[in-house]
């Protein structure tokens, strides 16, 4: 994650990361936001489910990373206020540290903290583009770990759920709506599509209000073109239209991803894919 720095090396000749171990330059950008464990948040999710969504993940997810000859270690930090989440690997460990304080904002969802840890795992599993330089040669950069949550993570975890029960439970946005069901023919699957969508708005909600700024909107692209992939934090309207189109995009969710090649098991321009691409606000195609 952002803070991928020189000083990584002196830390231990075992242990990588792709953010700090406290969680300060993870999932969001660096921030000093601190919700105590006391805090009773309005809309934040309580302990209880904070566990379940860890778990549910976890289920899915520590067998894959098992049959890869790995361990998947789950840092559950739930009276640490940090409003951030981070990824780290050391030796054969995939750890996930995920804090109290994000779960507790008042932006975040139950599905949105799934969101996040998604992202996580992506930073593990998500494939190409990779964070660059020669220290990094496990981490997926972070637009790519957002599409992975939801082009995978999110599908793979809640995919067997009655998301039609869920979505006509919960407020979806007509965009979402209109989109998803123009991207996918069977109810289920264009209602998985709202469901993660919606999840995706929480956690991009809440990372543009770190940075002072209002709510991210689906009618509204980030209009910016990189010349060159950005593996840092892109700004959160950047990751919503990221999100967006991983829900959007109709490989099949058990269709790897690469760790060199970020085409495969993905909706991509050199096959001609004209939905579910990655955003040119922060990937550049080839690059």
């Amino acid at each position: 994650m952002t803070k991928w720095i020189l000083g990584l090396a002196l830390v231990s000749s075992v242990s990588a990361f792709a953010c700090d171990i406290d969680g300060k330059s993870g999932f969001a950008p660096e921030n000093d936001m601190y919700i105590s464990s006391s805090v009773k948040s309005i809309n934040g999710i309580d302990e209880a489910q904070f566990n379940a969504v860890l778990d549910e993940v976890q289920a899915i997810y520590e067998p894959i990373i098992k049959a890869n000859g790995d361990k998947m270690v789950i840092n559950r930090k739930w009276d640490d206020g940090t409003v951030n989440a981070s990824a780290q690997r050391s030796g054969k460990k995939v750890i996930l540290n995920m804090y109290g304080g994000l779960a507790r904002h008042n932006l975040i969802t139950r599905d949105g903290f799934a969101i996040v840890m998604c992202h996580e795992l992506g930073h593990h599993l998500g494939g190409a583009p990779k964070i660059s330089g020669w220290m990094n040669k496990w981490a997926s950069n972070e637009g790519q770990s957002d599409y992975f949550a939801n082009l995978k993570c999110f599908r793979l975890v809640y995919g067997n759920q009655d998301n039609v029960a869920f979505i006509a439970n919960n407020t979806i946005d007509p965009t979402v709506i209109t989109a998803c069901d123009n991207a996918f023919t069977i109810e289920s699957d264009s209602a998985l599509c709202q469901r993660s969508a919606m999840a995706a708005k929480s956690t991009a909600d809440l990372l543009s209000s770190l940075r002072g700024n209002g709510a991210t909107d689906f009618t509204k692209k980030d209009p910016s073109v990189v010349k060159k992939t950005n593996d840092r934090h892109p700004d959160a309207q950047c990751r919503l239209d990221t999100y967006f189109a991983a829900a959007l995009c109709d490989k099949d969710m058990n269709d790897e991803v690469s760790a060199k090649d970020p085409n495969k098991g993905t909706c991509n321009r050199k096959d001609g894919d004209k939905s579910g691409l990655r955003s040119l606000c922060w990937f550049k195609p080839g690059n």
